[in-house]
């Protein structure tokens, strides 16, 4: 199949297989919750599905498309064709690990810094982690994370279908991810990311982060941030007040505050280092 041919295959498939994983996981919540107190029409739904879902990634999704084709242009990189020749399952594997790698590293940093903690901030403040949380990101930190993310792809001369199947992966596990769905992968979690790990990063007890990895497990049981208690968490969100609203939670991130210590920062396992035996 040549680059057209998959470029618009891959341009119905990806949203079929969005709104398809979607329904699965709403329905995968209904018959088998891990929380069976949370609504589907929980507090914050309709900003997070409409504001952020549809409106936030429509908008972004044009700035950063224009902001890689200026960067290309004014490099000249894409012409270089540095992974054209590879095939393109080799190079959908490429830029899923190495932007995962570095979606640890910069999440990691987002719990350290103030400045950084800002607009992660709202990602954290949903008190119910469901398929639909995980839209939740501030328009700035998509802004950086997406430029990161899509830029490589096309400034090493990517296949164009390379974005597209990244996008569909990356939304099929971020519903996944955050999905109140009482999932048991045992093992698994040593390799791979799933909602087992990832409800304890948004745990209210949570202070100072741990499983920040999104896809690849691996990176917290390697750098040591892995958490996994036996017990479940006693609920999600952060203790500051939260406005809801799309509108002031964007603006929430600019509003004068107090400086505070690094401790204050993110979801504080009393000792994050240490990780609990595994259970099948």
């Amino acid at each position: 199949m040549s680059h057209a041919g998959a470029v618009a295959t891959w341009s119905v498939l990806s949203p079929l297989a969005i709104v398809a994983g979607a329904l699965i996981l709403i329905a995968l919540e209904r018959w088998r919750p891990y929380e069976p107190r949370q609504r589907f029409l929980r507090p914050g739904f309709w900003d997070d599905l409409i504001g952020y879902t549809f409106v936030q990634s429509y908008l972004l999704g044009i700035a950063i498309g224009h902001l890689i084709s200026w960067l290309d242009g004014a490099t000249g990189l894409s012409r270089l064709h540095l992974v054209s020749r590879w095939p393109v399952a080799v190079q959908v594997l490429f830029f899923l690990v190495t932007h995962d790698l570095y979606i640890y590293c910069f999440h990691r940093l987002q719990h350290r810094s103030p400045l950084l903690w800002r607009i992660h901030e709202a990602h954290h403040a949903t008190r119910d982690v469901d398929w639909l949380s995980g839209s939740r990101s501030h328009a700035l930190e998509i802004l950086i994370n997406q430029t990161i993310e899509f830029a490589p792809i096309v400034l090493l001369g990517a296949a164009p279908e390379v974005a597209l199947i990244k996008v569909t992966i990356d939304a099929l596990w971020g519903m996944y991810i955050h999905s109140n769905v009482d999932v048991r992968s045992g093992r698994l979690q040593w390799f791979l990311n799933g909602p087992e790990l990832h409800r304890w990063h948004h745990a209210i007890e949570i202070r100072d982060g741990v499983n920040f990895a999104t896809k690849l497990a691996w990176w917290d049981w390697l750098f040591g941030t892995a958490y996994w208690p036996p017990r479940k968490p006693s609920g999600y969100g952060i203790t500051e007040s939260f406005p809801p609203g799309y509108l002031r939670q964007q603006l929430h991130a600019f509003r004068r505050r107090g400086r505070p210590q690094t401790s204050d920062l993110g979801p504080r396992a009393s000792d994050p280092r240490r990780t609990s035996p595994v259970s099948s």
